[in-house]
């Protein structure tokens, strides 16, 4: 089964704006940027994608992310998060109603193409699917086949929000690199752990350099 991936980004001004302590606004956008461009290449290299969608309105992010291989297109919605994915996948499926869609977060530095690929294979399996992410709270993936609705639930508690929704929890282990969103500094310490990206390894040492 191939996926399609629809991955949402925020302005990058206003992305990630839980690590201002840790990089600053100057650094920050930065970051970011680093994040989906590191997350975009490992998802493209997965031989379980057969594409990846990125919804986002910031024209620089557009630019790189494209050259990596993405299909870009604008957060028509403007209306959060939910929204962007929701148009994401409708855009997706307005092509091809068949596809299999999976949304994925922006900030998954360390993302691995074959760990990524036990998780999608593994979601295969259900209607919907999803993973939790590190901290065990939030979600890094969500997914559904083909004539099932994406319906994200993303946001506070939203492990919780889509198990109730009536999505699988995926229980894998070995996948941590898809689990290692980053919002915090405690987080991006975890993702370097793992083994980041060469952009956000750059991204990174520009931020120890300042420090």
């Amino acid at each position: 089964m191939q996926w399609t991936l629809v991955i949402p980004l925020k302005p990058l001004e206003r992305a990630k704006s839980r690590l201002a302590a840790t990089a600053g606004d100057g650094l920050r956008p930065g970051l970011a940027l680093a994040f989906a461009q590191d997350t975009v290449a490992a998802a493209v290299a997965c031989p379980a994608v057969r594409d990846v969608a990125v919804v986002t309105d910031d024209v620089l992010a557009r630019r790189e992310l494209a050259a990596l291989g993405a299909r870009v297109m604008p957060d028509e919605p403007g209306a959060g998060l939910n929204a962007a994915l929701r148009h994401g996948a409708a855009a997706v499926r307005a092509g091809r109603p068949e596809a299999c869609v999976a949304a994925l977060n922006a900030d998954l530095p360390a993302l691995r193409p074959l760990e990524l690929a036990r998780v999608l294979d593994g979601a295969a399996l259900f209607p919907r699917a999803f993973l939790a992410d590190a901290a065990g709270i939030g979600t890094t993936l969500l997914t559904a086949v083909a004539g099932t609705e994406l319906s994200p639930a993303f946001g506070m508690d939203s492990r919780a929000r889509h198990a109730v929704s009536g999505a699988v929890e995926l229980a894998l282990d070995g996948v941590d690199s898809v689990r290692q969103d980053v919002d915090t500094g405690q987080d991006l310490r975890a993702a370097l752990a793992l083994g980041v990206g060469a952009r956000t390894a750059k991204a990174a040492a520009r931020l120890l350099i300042a420090d």
